[in-house]
């Protein structure tokens, strides 16, 4: 064989090994330079619930006394510790509307307002009569607005003053991709 067809030939498998190897860099510093610069891989606007929490660990009760328990539907949670305030009000308004706008899929969502143990069922249970009034610890829970899926894990948590088109999307996104519920 031709000393330079030879030489030609090497040069070309370099070039593969070559382009193959800097493929491979390049994919694993985007990987691993987009990884390290926080959030990464998500589309959705709540936080995820951390350490993860279920129904069963916190007990809630409704307002026959009755321990809530998961179904088939999913949550929209408006925890307020105390009592329900002016922006506790507006998240529950928030979350009626947005419960309106689900249209087909408005059965399968529920809405709750979560209150202390013991504290007595708020002026807004009057206005809004579909909104269930549950009462229980809420020790594991910050004041806002959470996402439950229908075996009872909390998925989502956002601030009252986010109580609107965030929470929409995220829950449009997670009904249209849910197998349960």
């Amino acid at each position: 064989m031709d000393e330079g067809l030879k030489r030609r030939n090497r040069l070309q498998l370099v070039a593969l090994f070559g382009i193959a190897g800097l493929t491979l860099a390049g994919a694993s510093a985007l990987f691993y330079g987009a990884r390290s610069g926080g959030v990464w891989g998500t589309v959705n606007h709540g936080e995820f619930v951390q350490p993860a929490l279920t129904l069963a660990e916190l007990q809630l009760e409704d307002s026959e006394g009755q321990v809530l328990s998961t179904g088939e539907t999913w949550w929209l949670w408006v925890v307020a510790r105390e009592s329900c305030d002016s922006g506790c009000a507006d998240a529950v308004l928030q979350l009626r509307q947005l419960h309106v706008l689900l249209a087909k899929d408005a059965a399968r969502v529920q809405r709750g307002l979560v209150t202390q143990q013991g504290s007595p069922a708020p002026g807004v249970l009057a206005e809004f009569p579909k909104l269930r009034h549950l009462q229980g610890n809420l020790e594991a829970l910050k004041t806002g607005v959470y996402v439950v899926d229908p075996i009872g894990n909390l998925v989502f948590w956002y601030p009252l003053a986010d109580a609107g088109k965030p929470v929409l999307e995220d829950l449009k996104r997670l009904l249209k991709l849910s197998q349960i519920g």
